[in-house]
């Protein structure tokens, strides 16, 4: 063939692979929230999740970026394995619609597409209109790669040496198979293996059996890449899909292998063109596949949660548990694994802040102690968070994806704030009080307790806010802070009427009542925040909280 000719294959392959790259990334960027959201709809049986893994994958042209999102909610059992694995198998025939559509000869639309796709790209701003131009360009990308292909071989086809290393290398079915999987792993895509196949069996450098071999590895190989990711991950757990979904693959190729020859020649009775002849072998086995495993899915899933059960690991708070390493591929998950990361901070400094008052109220040395190995605990969880969002890349984000993951790392940041004035404040304050025997009078007690009651509950409020977005909770939130701002003045003064009656318990505790309200309202503060960035996208907040009084600022309540 020459190594000018290789080139241009190794070129024309390469492409491919970044148009298919192009078309996934604009999808993602256009849609990937709300498919996420699909995706969780249709995980309420095995028949509509079939149908949902077929529409998603068709859209975003991976089968393992909708593996890494249906993984996203079977971690820790929030979602049965059973729909998880009937997605998957929706996801296979998905991947197939793509290499239907290329099969026929659409390569002269790739003009009209790179023309539509440029001008909605250049004119759509930050929009999905932009996202959607990027996808226009990665087909016609994919088109041209495909051009590319058949010009590339064409040439090669009367060549005898090339003839002679294809047919040695292809006359055996279980080598095509291995050979077509080892490739697949490597270009982490069916579709760009099967098109490329396509195109060798349509320059005739392959047999029809061949083909079909190939094809077969090429679907083996798309379901070793989400396995292989999965094993580094600690919990055995987080195999149970992709190993499901090998094992349809396995077996698959198992029962068809033998029966190659004879399906290779009906095939071409009704096929005559070899392109076709693999693109309709490729929907025809994943349909077969889904066919065949989705009533046996329950024995199934039960076998795999048999044989990988859930790690049971030393109960270490500071460690990680949602922040998983190969959702960093599809942005919508990874903000989705680091959001249930951000939850689990919150969990810890709840747990904080009850135990906070319990310090203060009974003097417990041992609750101050644990509570600082907490506050640490949540120092590395923020630190793991933020290191965790800062590998994805602005690129690979769209617009919202990208506000998504600001507000994460915003709060988790001001969870982390929360923390510290527990531990360096509160806390400080409970063994000053400790050391120095005072108590706080019954109704002072009694004020404190309810004031730390409201931002308890606020920072539950909070945390829908974080995970819903609700404009309507966030303008609670923001109300209950300006009422918390009143509770704290007449908490205040109630406490220098103690004073000013010369109850003995207030005169000793009179700075330590005072410090632990201004505390509880800075941590309030910081729960409060969350609000903001949700008001803010709603349009529902001033520029200033002064108003203009006679052509003057003023603050609201103030001459």
């Amino acid at each position: 063939m020459g190594s000018l000719a290789l080139l241009d294959l190794m070129g024309g392959v390469a492409l491919l692979l970044w148009g298919l790259h192009m078309v996934h990334s604009g999808i993602v960027r256009a849609f990937g929230a709300d498919l996420r959201r699909f995706l969780a709809y249709a995980l309420r049986n095995r028949f509509a999740a079939f149908l949902a893994g077929i529409v998603v994958t068709a859209i975003l042209q991976s089968s393992t970026a909708t593996g890494l999102m249906t993984a996203s909610f079977v971690t820790g059992g929030s979602v049965e394995l059973v729909p998880a694995l009937a997605i998957m198998l929706g996801a296979n025939v998905g991947t197939t619609l793509i290499v239907q559509v290329l099969s026929f000869n659409v390569s002269a639309v790739a003009p009209l597409l790179f023309l539509i796709g440029v001008v909605a790209f250049k004119r759509g701003g930050q929009t999905r209109t932009r996202d959607l131009g990027r996808v226009a360009i990665g087909i016609g990308l994919m088109l041209l790669a495909l051009h590319i292909l058949l010009d590339t071989l064409a040439p090669a086809e009367q060549a005898p040496a090339v003839r002679m290393l294809l047919s040695a290398v292809t006359g055996d079915s279980i080598l095509c198979v291995l050979i077509a999987a080892a490739l697949t792993w490597a270009a982490h895509s069916s579709v760009t293996v099967v098109l490329l196949v396509m195109s060798l069996a349509y320059s005739g450098f392959v047999t029809p059996e061949a083909t079909l071999a190939l094809v077969l590895g090429a679907n083996l190989g798309s379901a070793l890449n989400p396995l292989v990711e999965a094993s580094h991950a600690g919990n055995p757990a987080s195999r149970r899909l992709p190993l499901g979904n090998l094992l349809n693959r396995l077996v698959g190729c198992a029962l068809v292998l033998p029966f190659l020859g004879p399906i290779a020649a009906l095939l071409q009775h009704y096929e005559p063109n070899r392109s076709r002849l693999a693109a309709d072998f490729h929907t025809a086995f994943n349909l077969a596949m889904a066919l065949l495993f989705m009533l046996p899915l329950r024995p199934l899933a039960t076998w795999l949660i048999r044989h990988l059960p859930e790690k049971v690991t030393a109960n270490d708070p500071s460690a990680p548990l949602y922040l998983d390493e190969a959702s960093l591929e599809t942005p919508t998950v990874a903000l989705a694994c680091a959001a249930r990361e951000v939850l689990h901070m919150g969990d810890i400094v709840e747990s904080m802040l009850r135990k906070s008052i319990i310090a203060l109220s009974t003097d417990d040395r041992r609750l101050v102690g644990e509570i600082g190995r907490m506050d640490n605990a949540v120092d590395r969880l923020d630190e793991a968070v933020k290191l965790y969002v800062t590998r994805l890349t602005r690129e690979s984000m769209g617009e919202r994806d990208g506000h998504r993951a600001m507000e994460i790392v915003s709060f988790s940041i001001n969870l982390e704030h929360i923390g510290d004035i527990i531990d360096k404040n509160l806390m400080e304050l409970a063994a000053k009080k400790i050391k120095r025997r005072l108590s706080f009078s019954r109704e002072g007690a009694a004020e404190l307790e309810a004031f730390h009651q409201e931002v308890v509950d606020n920072l539950s409020l909070a945390f829908g806010v974080f995970m819903s977005g609700d404009v309507v909770i966030a303008r609670k939130l923001i109300a209950e802070k300006a009422q918390l701002r009143t509770a704290e003045l007449h908490a205040a003064e109630r406490h220098l009427a103690r004073l000013r009656d010369g109850r003995p318990e207030s005169v000793e505790s009179s700075s330590l009542h005072l410090d632990v309200l201004r505390d509880l309202k800075r941590i309030h503060s910081h729960i409060c925040s969350v609000a903001y960035p949700v008001l803010e996208r709603a349009g529902a907040l001033q520029a200033s909280r002064l108003k203009v009084v006679g052509g003057i600022e003023t603050l609201e309540g103030m001459p």
